[in-house]
């Protein structure tokens, strides 16, 4: 599994959402705004044109299956949402400095059983849903041998 596979198993419009949820300001604290912004092929970027360009994004994700685009659009929503990062690693009992990890760390002993779900369960009222679905795939990703991908919106939506 890639980060362009986690995109598009959680959909277009869990995508979309994530867009939504990109602060600006923040990616300006963290130096990714002008980064971001080419990357997005944009001339200005501000919450319309990055709404706007969605569907130009998801065709990127979805036809070119562009991972350093993909790559670099999760760094930002990550950066955004530390707070929900924070939460799941602590929640989890993973040892991490502020949402980060030592260099060459193994937490995959903390990612067993069901995991995914019971942070779900813990953190799905209290953070963006779309965000929360990203982040426990994407730590799977990162993290676990054989990622599977954990889409609870597709359910939620039934």
């Amino acid at each position: 599994m890639q980060l362009c596979d986690i995109y598009q198993g959680l959909g277009d419009q869990a995508f979309r959402d994530l867009l939504k949820q990109i602060s600006l300001g923040k990616l300006r604290t963290y130096q990714l705004f002008e980064r971001l912004k080419v990357r997005l092929r944009l001339n200005k970027l501000n919450t319309e044109s990055l709404a706007k360009s969605a569907p130009r994004q998801w065709e990127r994700i979805v036809t070119e299956r562009d991972d350093a685009f993909a790559m670099e659009l999760g760094q930002a929503v990550l950066v955004c949402h530390m707070d929900c990062i924070i939460d799941v690693l602590n929640h989890l009992e993973i040892p991490h400095q502020e949402g980060f990890f030592e260099k060459d760390a193994d937490v995959s002993q903390f990612l067993t059983g069901d995991w995914q779900q019971r942070a779900w369960d813990g953190f799905s009222d209290k953070h963006p849903k779309a965000v929360l679905a990203f982040y426990l795939n994407h730590l799977a990703l990162e993290m676990t041998k054989d990622p599977v991908l954990f889409n609870p919106l597709a359910t939620a939506a039934k």
